[in-house]
């Protein structure tokens, strides 16, 4: 008689209940799979559907998945890039009472793509470059807090587009480990050499496959971590001196910070005994600047490049409207309803599955800058809206279906609105 499961849950839901957990995951029936493409990973990971959303089921030891499931519960609360942990599921077995491995299941990031699926045919220079920048500011974020990852790859991570470039996602934490005290340059520089060697591999791979662009040289992308890393890592925390003065540099240096993204918790000021010089040190805190003024001001939760667009529309609006800073929030609101969200209802119910909202606002800007660039005029939004939907969006695939949860479990239904129904709402400010 097989013995009861023991499940450890961050959320109760009643249909973990109803997976076929007494069965090897991979001989799972085909009703209870999602096919959706995976990283390379030494475990048997399959992707399944629990209350409407995507799970990923990776098999491993009871003491390994919760080692990790503790782990991205402690990585969330420091509002690191990660997957949700949703439960872990102990004490399987056969019907026969056979013992079979734990289970760690964990929700499927809507709108993310391992980085194989993020091209069609081949890897372009480019691509790589903006995934190995993405996957350097994760790990320096990540190295910010504490934590040393021990397994930095492209296939350990997710990437959602970011107004351009990507945002990175830790998925596999089953090697971090968390140090209150910080890390040592030691920890961090493995962790350095982990990702550039693994990096290399990974780009490597891809070449033996077929699937790299002949432009695409493996060993300096992967040099392009190290760079990236040790540039960003050096502009966060390393001291930096100057006569008294240049005091303005105090402001200049918050700024630069500001613009990767980062906050600055304090910041340690030291003069001279003569009262010639200044030295500063900053101590910043984790990253999500305009993250975190985008969602004060809007309620809008979105990826830090896309915050930063959508800021600079906002900040635009302000000034044709005349707001003040001290009218911000009032300017919010009115870009918020009268601009951003008239944009999203306008586009058809059909194609909301192809890119995040936030995604589809910024390209629209995009795409009104190069078609007024193209016309020497500029293009109201209502007539570049309808434009980017008919040349552009329609053309997209769908990276919610394919790579995420199917559109009926993102959003309820939406009634479409035309570009000519919502036109009055900007006409008069964009």
């Amino acid at each position: 008689m097989p013995e009861s499961l023991r499940i450890t849950a961050a959320e109760i839901d009643p249909q973990l209940l109803t997976l076929p957990w007494r069965v090897p995951l991979e001989d799972w029936p085909s009703e209870n799979i999602v096919r959706l493409p995976k990283g390379i990973s030494r475990h048997t990971v399959r992707f399944s559907e629990l209350s409407g959303q995507v799970v990923a089921v990776k098999e491993t030891t009871e003491t390994m998945a919760r080692r990790e499931y503790e782990m991205l519960g402690a990585l969330r609360r420091l509002e690191i890039p990660c997957v949700r942990r949703v439960a872990v599921i102990a004490d399987r077995t056969l019907p026969t009472g056979e013992a079979l491995p734990s289970a760690l299941v964990t929700a499927h990031l809507s709108f993310s793509m391992p980085y194989r699926a993020l091209f069609t045919h081949t890897l372009q220079p480019s691509t790589a470059t903006r995934l190995v920048d993405a996957l350097a500011l994760l790990l320096v974020r990540l190295h910010n807090v504490g934590f040393y990852w021990g397994d930095v790859s492209l296939s350990n991570t997710l990437f959602r587009r970011d107004a351009g470039a990507f945002a990175a996602y830790l998925v596999d934490a089953e090697t971090g480990e968390l140090h209150e005290g910080g890390l040592t340059d030691g920890q961090r520089e493995h962790d350095l050499d982990l990702a550039r060697t693994n990096i290399a591999g990974e780009i490597m791979d891809l070449a033996a496959s077929g699937r790299l662009d002949s432009d695409v040289e493996a060993i300096r992308i992967a040099d392009g971590i190290v760079s990236a890393y040790r540039s960003l890592w050096a502009e966060l925390t390393a001291p930096e001196s100057f006569d008294m003065t240049e005091a303005w540099r105090i402001t200049e240096r918050v700024r630069r910070l500001n613009e990767l993204g980062f906050d600055i918790d304090e910041m340690a000021i030291q003069t001279a005994a003569d009262g010639t010089h200044v030295s500063i040190t900053p101590k910043v805190v984790d990253a999500g600047h305009h993250q975190r003024r985008l969602l004060r001001l809007t309620g809008l939760d979105v990826q830090e490049n896309q915050a930063r667009r959508l800021l600079n529309d906002l900040d635009e609006y302000r000034a044709r409207t005349g707001r003040s800073e001290e009218e911000e929030e009032v300017a919010a609101h009115e870009w918020l309803t009268r601009v951003f969200e008239p944009v999203i209802r306008a586009i058809p119910f059909d194609l909301r599955a192809k890119l995040e909202p936030a995604e589809v606002f910024h390209q629209v800007l995009e795409h009104r800058w190069l078609i007024s660039e193209q016309r020497e005029q500029w293009v109201p939004l209502a007539e570049t809206l309808s434009s980017y939907i008919d040349t552009v969006l329609r053309h997209r695939r769908d990276e919610a279906t394919i790579m995420g949860p199917p559109t009926e479990t993102i959003t309820a239904a939406v009634r479409t609105t035309s570009p000519d129904e919502v036109e009055g709402d900007w006409r008069d400010f964009v």
